[in-house]
Formats: structure tokens, C-alpha cells, sequence
């Protein structure tokens, strides 16, 4: 009695360690979900590019101004795409963010295509009033950005290298 107890329980035991590795083929086991990142995370590194825009332009690096520029439309892109409804937002992310944000990153475009300190200024003064109006309409007010006065990027260097950026 005790070596068939003995071979059931070998067997109850390559059992359970095997079973992770059985039969179920690929199809029929269920794929995990696409990573997805937060609104939050996007909306932080949107905060990041928007204050590394400022210091590009600033600098009148107009090439890392132009990078730094599509990075942040890239991020606008994505919380419209992945967030499409958020928590108590009254409308579509996509709608409030267009709205909000497409004029003044078109006259962004046009500023730093004409390398214009000034006008690169102002159309980044907009767009930081349209961030701010696109949080008050969706109900996340209490989120203000306003203009970088400090650069916690110590390791980057905004100001043009030489020719390579003309």
C-alpha cells in the first residue's frame, strides 16, 4: 500500500509542476492586454516636453525647439488616442485637446521655422493658456502649467552647438 501511495503521490506531484507546461496551445490561451499608459504618464512627459520646448526656444535652438515640438504633439496624439473618455471629462480627449491646442502649435510651427524669438514666445504663452483651458474644461482646473522658471535638465545643453543646428 505505501509504494502505490508513494507513485500516486509522484505522479499528483509531476503533475502539478508540469501542468503550466501542458496541452493548452497557443490559440486557445488568452493574450495579455497591450500595455496602455496612464493619462497621467503621458500628460508627464507632455509636462516635461513643454518645458523643454521652452528652454529650446529660449536658447533659440530651433532644431531641438522643432523636435521637442513633435514630441509634444506626439503626446497630445496619445492621450487623444488611449484616452479617449477620462473619469468625469464632459467631452472626447481628442476634441477638448485639438481645440485647445492646434492654434497655438501651428503658430509654434511657424515661429521656430522663422527662427523669431518673439513670436516662439508668444505662441508658447498660447499654448500654455491652452493646456490650462483644455484642464478647466475638463474639470481638472487645479492642474495649472505656467512658464519654466528653472531648468531641472542640468545634463542637457539647450543652447546651439555650432553649425550642425543653423
Amino acid at each position: 500500500m505505501t509504494t502505490k501511495r508513494q507513485l500516486l503521490s509522484v505522479c499528483i506531484a509531476a503533475a502539478l509542476v508540469l501542468a503550466p507546461f501542458g496541452s493548452v496551445s497557443a490559440k486557445s490561451a488568452a493574450a495579455p492586454a497591450p500595455y496602455v499608459p496612464g493619462l497621467g504618464e503621458i500628460m508627464g512627459a507632455t509636462q516635461m516636453r513643454h518645458l523643454k520646448l521652452w528652454y529650446a526656444g529660449e536658447a533659440q535652438n530651433w532644431p531641438l525647439a522643432d523636435y521637442e515640438l513633435d514630441e509634444l504633439a506626439e503626446g497630445f496624439a496619445d492621450a487623444a488616442q488611449y484616452h479617449r473618455r477620462h473619469k468625469d471629462v464632459p467631452r472626447p480627449l481628442g476634441e477638448l485637446i485639438h481645440e485647445f491646442t492646434a492654434a497655438p502649435i501651428t503658430a509654434l510651427r511657424a515661429a521656430i521655422a522663422a527662427r523669431d524669438p518673439g513670436a516662439f514666445a508668444a505662441a508658447y504663452d498660447a499654448l500654455t493658456a491652452g493646456c490650462n483651458g483644455c484642464h478647466e474644461a475638463a474639470r481638472f482646473g487645479f492642474n495649472v502649467v505656467i512658464r519654466p522658471s528653472a531648468n531641472p535638465y542640468s545634463n542637457q545643453q539647450f543652447a546651439p552647438s555650432g553649425p550642425k543646428n543653423e
